[in-house]
């Protein structure tokens, strides 16, 4: 018998939560902001220049000059480049309404070409109709007045780039933060990947397909769906459907009805004739804008593993 102890590996600071905040690393924490592009240590509050410089003329240096940047019409701007290893665990960022769909979000990893992320920022942030709504859920919050927080680990090995890209006509202003943490990422850790599709309109008794193409080991781990009702009928009997791993015909997975998956029941009706709208830790029907029943539903971190998948509704 061997009664030789092994200490265990020591902690790298991801995956954190509250049962484990009492734990010590050796993970840096940074955050880059307009305050601080690079996220450098002990560069953080120096700009002279910057968006608040006027309104904050009489502070000076250290005083909010710098909190949001300008995009100019049809450009992109590079939010954050890291290249050192480790995890992205908090985006905060927010800019007007009007700009949710016309500024696309993208997320590179490890030097590559084509974004792992690409998204409109407002879809991203479950608000995908322009029009301010609060989500609570674990992995995303959408707090008043606009204000959109992201809680997802991203982790990656070589490098990080976040860029948004300006589709409007018009300059669009932006105040966002990015905190990260410098540390070893274990073999086993997935890269975060997220994908917009749209279907306007989708046709009766016609597929919307969530996620296609995807090759290789991961998990499915959540969607957002916005979602406007154009009859008079019930929408909700879609069923969600998960083809993985060489479905041919019919799917490994298959639910009972879209408002099922959400979270809800029994067409979201509460109280009666109406939809009642909710938010959850992990599910929600989290707007409801009448007088033409335009919705949002979100659904997230339960994985469902897979080596390659489509899923649709």
């Amino acid at each position: 018998m061997n009664n030789s102890t092994h200490s265990p590996a020591p902690f790298n600071g991801l995956g954190m939560n509250l049962g484990n905040l009492s734990r010590l690393s050796r993970a840096k924490t940074r955050s880059i902001s307009p305050e601080n592009f690079s996220g450098a240590k002990s560069q953080g509050g120096m700009a002279t220049d910057g968006t608040g410089a006027k309104v904050g003329r009489d502070l000076g240096q250290g005083w909010k000059i710098s909190p949001s940047v300008n995009i100019a019409p049809g450009s992109t701007f590079t939010l954050a480049e890291i290249n050192e290893p480790g995890a992205i665990q908090h985006i905060w960022l927010t800019m007007f309404p009007s700009y949710w769909r016309s500024s696309i979000l993208r997320i590179y990893w490890d030097g590559e070409e084509t974004p792992s992320v690409e998204t409109p920022v407002g879809d991203f942030f479950c608000n995908g109709w322009c029009q301010r709504s609060n989500v609570r859920s674990l992995a995303i919050a959408a707090n008043p007045a606009g204000g959109f927080n992201s809680y997802w680990e991203m982790p990656f090995r070589k490098s990080a780039r976040i860029t948004i890209e300006n589709l409007a006509e018009e300059n669009c202003t932006c105040y966002y933060q990015i905190t990260y943490a410098l540390t070893e990422v274990p073999s086993d850790a997935a890269y975060f990947h997220a994908q917009w599709r749209r279907s306007n309109p989708l046709g009766y008794k016609q597929v919307h397909t969530l996620l296609d193409g995807v090759q290789g080991w991961g998990q499915y781990v959540g969607t957002y769906l916005a979602w406007g009702v154009n009859n008079n009928g019930w929408w909700g009997e879609g069923e969600i459907k998960f083809y993985m791993d060489g479905d041919g015909d019919w799917p490994t997975i298959c639910g009972t009805g879209t408002e099922d998956y959400f979270g809800g029941a029994w067409n979201f009706e509460q109280p009666k004739g109406e939809y009642g709208g909710f938010t959850g830790p992990y599910t929600g029907l989290s707007q409801i804008i009448k007088p033409n029943s335009v919705l949002a539903c979100i659904a997230g971190t339960s994985p469902t593993r897979f080596v390659l998948s489509t899923i649709c509704v």
